[in-house]
């Protein structure tokens, strides 16, 4: 049998309103390899940080891949109890599985429950749902919609596309820069005033608002 794949370990942070919890972000953790325990120093560096960018977002939880929970994994979901005292556990099955239409995402709570007479944490698992925000949709609807021509697969039609569209990027960036640096040079003195190209200038400035279309703003997020 195939060796089973390192696992990876992270936070996940979003926003919890009640009982209700929105996942919007997550970044690494780090594993202690001799105890197994979570690296506090790394992770509080790591929350801080985040914390600069998304003031507003707190420790959900934790999230790791896995085929299924493993013994250990309440260890760390205590670890994190004094940041979060019910976070979410989300366990992701990287092994694909072609006949599977659901996301291979598996998200737990903790419960207390009393085992052999004693206390004792145990993972149930969760209800969710997945939203998406409005580039994702049109990213994975433009993708859905190649058609692989001349033997070339959609993926290799999609490179070329988009390499095409970032080369022309390029070309307007430097083009704009031009005009830029002339218009910064002219205001500074550096150059003589030219009105017929100040006029050129404007009007290629006054054309610009007229790509604010909607298929405009959806090939621009695509």
């Amino acid at each position: 049998a195939p060796a089973e794949p390192p696992r990876v370990f992270g936070c996940v942070i979003g926003v919890q309103r009640g009982r209700t919890v929105e996942i919007f972000n997550s970044f690494e953790l780090v594993l202690d390899p001799v105890t197994g325990t979570l690296e506090r120093a790394f992770l509080e560096k790591k929350l801080e940080l985040y914390k600069k960018v998304f003031p507003e977002f707190y420790v959900l939880g934790w999230y790791s891949t896995g085929s299924d929970v493993q013994d250990t994994d309440i260890l760390i979901h205590k670890a994190l109890m004094d940041i979060n005292e019910s976070p979410v556990y989300l366990l992701l099955n990287p092994a694909i599985n072609h006949s599977q239409k659901d996301l291979p995402v598996t998200i737990y709570e903790s419960e207390l429950h009393v085992i052999d007479g004693g206390p004792q944490l145990i993972f149930v698992k969760s209800n969710y749902t997945i939203e998406t925000v409005e580039a994702e949709r049109i990213s994975v609807d433009h993708v859905a919609h190649l058609k692989p021509s001349d033997g070339g697969s959609a993926a290799t039609q999609l490179a070329a596309h988009l390499t095409g569209i970032h080369s022309a990027i390029k070309m307007l960036n430097s083009r704009v820069r031009v005009i830029q640096q002339y218009l910064g040079a002219m205001q500074k003195g550096d150059i003589p005033l030219d009105n017929s190209l100040l006029r050129q200038v404007s009007s290629l400035v006054r054309r610009l608002p007229a790509m604010e279309s909607e298929k405009f703003q959806d090939d621009f997020l695509t």
